[in-house]
């Protein structure tokens, strides 16, 4: 018996001996989240100050610009009812960017994006050029932002890129669309990035001088 409690507290005390290493990798581990989150709230800050400060953006090819508001605590909740709402949404759309971003898979939503944009082009010629610079970005091996297709998709995509059409990029959409939606849009909703968005004692408008 006495022997049995002499092993146990060997056994604890070799516990005790690792602890200070265990606390250091926690420790390390708390860091690291601490950074993220204070990333995630510079982002955020970001696009809460443009937007309350009626910042215009660039031009587009007519020449007129957009002027994009901070949306309210009401309007950010309803992303949650669907991916297409935080989608159609242009903070939404933004703020799930730069989400993607903090977990390195940001070539997802760019390909989404590049694929809308794709289906709006009338020219035949910009068609195949535009076909051309998506795959060599985004599909082909080893390209910049290489999505994760299976490889008859990739296969089917580099011949039909020959003949471009606005369908080239169906399949590949429709995949990167349901990854999104499935995985990433459900860690969105749950993130301290969106719940602060949804909260209205979270973020204020910093006063401007006159």
């Amino acid at each position: 018996m006495q022997s049995a409690i002499f092993f146990a507290l060997q056994h604890n005390c070799g516990q005790m001996e690792k602890t200070p290493s265990s606390c250091q990798n926690e420790e390390k581990k708390g860091k690291m989240k601490r950074t993220i989150i204070k990333d995630w709230k510079t982002r955020l800050s970001y696009f809460l100050h443009n937007s309350s400060t009626s910042t215009k953006t660039k031009s587009n090819k007519k020449g007129k610009q957009h002027t994009y508001f901070r949306p309210s605590p009401e309007e950010a909740q309803l992303w949650s009812e669907a991916f297409d709402e935080l989608l159609a949404n242009t903070y939404g759309l933004a703020a799930f960017r730069a989400f993607l971003k903090s977990e390195f898979c940001e070539e997802n939503i760019d390909f989404w994006l590049a694929c809308e944009d794709f289906k709006k082009i009338k020219s035949p010629q910009k068609l195949i050029s535009k076909a051309k610079k998506i795959y060599n970005e985004f599909i082909e091996k080893e390209a910049p932002k290489e999505i994760n297709i299976d490889f008859q998709t990739k296969n089917m995509i580099a011949q039909n890129i020959q003949e471009a059409t606005h369908t080239c990029f169906s399949a590949a959409q429709k995949r990167v669309y349901s990854l999104m939606e499935n995985n990433a849009y459900p860690r969105f909703l749950e993130s301290e990035f969106y719940q602060e968005l949804c909260k209205k004692s979270q973020i204020t408008r910093e006063p401007q001088g006159t």
